[in-house]
């Protein structure tokens, strides 16, 4: 009873005004006692969140690719030289425009784009890992997404130096756009090496994706070299790149103003 008793002493209940629910006050024993250890547990919560955020971020644009890019991005054969380096630029360019307006009118931090990339490429590797190598049984190197890191660098850095959504958007988005192919060109160099299967040239990725045949759609479909930009005496990767650049440029204005819509605290007034 005496051990009952002193547990039952000792563990009086509290209310929240500091004040012990049986008459008498209660003194607490805060964990943040000077201003040094709130900063301390400001810097350590920020540990913990600004990775978690950037993952999070990742997360939604690994599955606004998946959605909106698809194939283009999910094999190394179907990386050609007009289809690729136009819709994923932009694609991809619609959540850093919209993290980037909130990012900068409420911190002034132009590091959006760049975290989105860093977030998106560990979840990446991780689903292309698991989903395609290990449980489907695809080659790494078949299946290695591409780098968007130095796009959204790029595309930081002239917001940062310009402090101007315009600029932004008109030299920073444009080079966006155009960059993604030569970004990507030392990794996928190799896989366009020719080579000759059964009397036919091939490509090294062409003949990759002989040996492993993906069923979801007819394999006709993936005759991409045909099209009518041959008329411009068959410059289809800078004719490309330029068209990318100039639809990024009006997708990244498009979305910043919905960010700034998305991000008016009306919003989240409504929904509380």
């Amino acid at each position: 009873m005496g051990a009952y008793g002193d547990v039952d002493k000792t563990n009086e209940e509290v209310s929240l005004d500091g004040q012990s629910k049986r008459g008498g006050p209660k003194s607490f024993v805060p964990a943040v006692k000077t201003a040094a250890d709130q900063l301390e547990a400001w810097k350590r919560l920020d540990t913990v969140m600004v990775p978690v955020m950037i993952l999070l971020m990742g997360g939604v644009v690994v599955f606004l690719v998946a959605l909106t890019v698809g194939d283009w991005d999910y094999w190394q054969d179907w990386r050609d030289r007009r289809w690729w380096p136009l819709v994923t630029p932009l694609s991809f360019i619609i959540a850093p425009a919209v993290f980037t307006y909130f990012f900068w009118h409420y911190f002034r931090l132009p590091v959006a784009a760049t975290c989105i990339a860093v977030g998106y490429g560990v979840g990446v590797w991780a689903s292309r890992y698991f989903n395609f190598h290990v449980f489907a049984g695809f080659p790494v190197n078949f299946i290695a997404p591409s780098t968007f890191i130095g796009m959204c660098i790029v595309l930081d850095a002239t917001l940062a130096l310009s402090r101007s959504y315009y600029i932004a958007g008109f030299v920073g988005a444009f080079l966006f756009g155009i960059i993604i192919y030569p970004l990507n060109w030392p990794t996928m160099a190799p896989f366009h090496v020719p080579v000759e299967y059964n009397g036919f040239v091939v490509t090294v990725a062409d003949l990759m994706g002989y040996q492993y045949i993906r069923t979801a759609i007819p394999e006709y479909v993936r005759i991409i070299e045909e099209s009518t930009l041959r008329t411009f005496g068959e410059h289809v990767a800078p004719l490309t790149a330029v068209f990318a650049g100039f639809i990024t440029i009006l997708n990244y204005y498009l979305w910043v103003w919905i960010g700034s819509i998305l991000t008016r605290s009306r919003w989240m007034t409504k929904l509380v």
